[in-house]
């Protein structure tokens, strides 16, 4: 592995984590500064930019180790799939008509102290009333349809991480 290929995907994993980073603070920003309460799948889209976050620290420590950047840039693509799939339900019941969009629930509070686990977790993914209301946007894109340009862009920096890898393996 040649320098300019070490500096380069550093590059690309510090992007990803310097991307999450601020996704979150905004996020934080958003529900403690704006008040804007995040529904089910705003929590669950969190979640994956963790994992996204956490996955782009372990590429970043381990920039010469091939398997583990493999390994890190897979599971950030995962990651990426699972946010995607999320943040594409949520942009999905926000364009629903109003008499399609499901009831709103109780809240995740009162699901965490009173369902079973598995019951709130298919909330987590499934989403509800809750989920189509838009309270904040930015050049016309609600929240949800911009974490889903979010996910899609770190899925395709891990699939370049994860490609370019083999490409300069094959050529060594």
């Amino acid at each position: 592995m040649n320098l300019s290929s070490v500096y380069s995907r550093r590059l690309m994993w510090l992007g990803c984590l310097f991307s999450v980073i601020g996704l979150m603070s905004y996020a934080i920003y958003a529900e403690r500064v704006l008040y804007l309460d995040p529904c089910p799948l705003c929590i669950t889209q969190r979640m994956f930019y963790v994992l996204v976050g956490i996955f782009s620290l372990i590429g970043l420590i381990f920039i010469r180790q091939s398997t583990v950047q493999r390994i890190a840039a897979s599971l950030v693509a995962l990651s990426a799939v699972g946010g995607i799939l999320t943040a594409g339900r949520q942009v999905w019941l926000q364009h629903l008509p109003p008499e399609l969009v499901p009831e709103c629930g109780p809240g995740l509070s009162y699901w965490m102290e009173n369902e079973p686990w598995l019951r709130t977790l298919s909330l987590l993914f499934k989403g509800d009333g809750n989920c189509a209301e838009v309270h904040w946007t930015f050049m016309s894109f609600s929240m949800g349809e911009w974490s889903l340009a979010w996910f899609v862009g770190l899925l395709l920096v891990a699939l370049v991480l994860l490609f370019s890898r083999r490409e300069e393996q094959q050529v060594v």
